[in-house]
């Protein structure tokens, strides 16, 4: 299919986070040729990764458990537990050469059926678990954006799930103008927060702003903000919440003179603001967003 990018920019994130929309709907019609391969309704299922895929992994999780499709843990590659009895394991990695990865599934000696998803072809990790390649998904940055967003995408598609309305919002999110970031890219500090599945996603746009322009963010459960991290609020930050408000959320953040910021949209095209929000607080610094400080595309470490 042709795909245009309504915000070519300097930077392959500046690109690569502006496809989101048409690789979510191309996400949507690869699902099905892909149901045998992903948990099926009643399995006990695990799901692997490092980084952004373990959030990824973590958000597929809460919604497959929530959607009621059965037990779906999501551990790190590098702590796992998949000696669970799990009938299914699934390991999300964009490069397919994670040395925590490979390790995992080489050392996994259990019978529950394995699935691999990557964008790169030709890697150690397909041969490992039934191969899920998506090299439409691929990115040069080194900073994730439409890999991990997608395989969430047609994971989110396996469960059932309705894309018309994130993608419809996403596209929306894409056009809006610059201005409408001011408050964010002038904070000093930045925390995330969400419930379930959003809470990964809040992970992840946390990790997103570290990596690409080295900013002071955190991350918490919404419920737990109040539990110690609203200590860290002040006037001239902000605190961005994505999905639903828990209640008195917004009065709590109020009287700590912190900005809240919230979009009553879908997490995962609220994902889509924040990495905007990583290309244009990039440029602020004068930072190269596509190689954050001290990463490579793939961490592969000495035996």
């Amino acid at each position: 299919m042709t795909t245009t990018s309504p915000h070519t920019g300097a930077s392959h994130l500046a690109d690569e986070l502006s496809f989101q929309p048409d690789n979510w709907s191309r996400a949507a019609e690869l699902a099905p040729q892909f149901n045998d391969a992903l948990p099926a309704t009643g399995e006990r299922a695990a799901v692997i990764g490092c980084g952004t895929s373990l959030y990824m992994a973590r958000a597929f999780a809460a919604l497959r458990e929530a959607q009621g499709h059965g037990l779906t843990d999501a551990w790190p590659a590098s702590d796992h537990r998949l000696d669970r009895g799990y009938d299914r394991v699934v390991a999300i990695t964009r490069s397919g050469t994670t040395t925590e990865i490979l390790a995992a599934l080489d050392a996994y000696t259990g019978s529950a059926r394995i699935t691999v998803i990557t964008s790169t072809a030709g890697t150690p990790i397909l041969d490992l678990g039934e191969p899920i390649l998506v090299p439409e998904f691929d990115e040069k940055s080194v900073v994730q954006t439409r890999f991990a967003t997608s395989v969430l995408a047609l994971l989110r598609s396996h469960l059932g799930d309705d894309l018309s309305t994130p993608i419809r919002q996403a596209r929306e999110v894409l056009a809006e103008s610059e201005e409408s970031l001011a408050v964010a890219r002038g904070a000093e500090q930045i925390t995330f927060v969400g419930m379930g599945w959003a809470a990964a996603l809040a992970d992840e746009s946390a990790l997103k702003l570290r990596e690409s322009t080295q900013s002071w963010a955190e991350a918490y459960w919404a419920t737990e903000y109040r539990h110690g991290p609203i200590s860290i609020s002040a006037p001239g930050r902000a605190v961005w919440a994505l999905g639903e408000l828990v209640p008195n959320f917004a009065r709590d953040i109020a009287l700590t003179g912190a900005d809240l910021i919230h979009h009553d949209i879908d997490p995962m095209a609220e994902l889509v603001r924040v990495q905007r929000l990583c290309v244009l607080r990039a440029a602020d610094r004068g930072l190269d967003p596509d190689k954050p400080r001290n990463l490579e595309r793939s961490v592969i470490l000495d035996s």
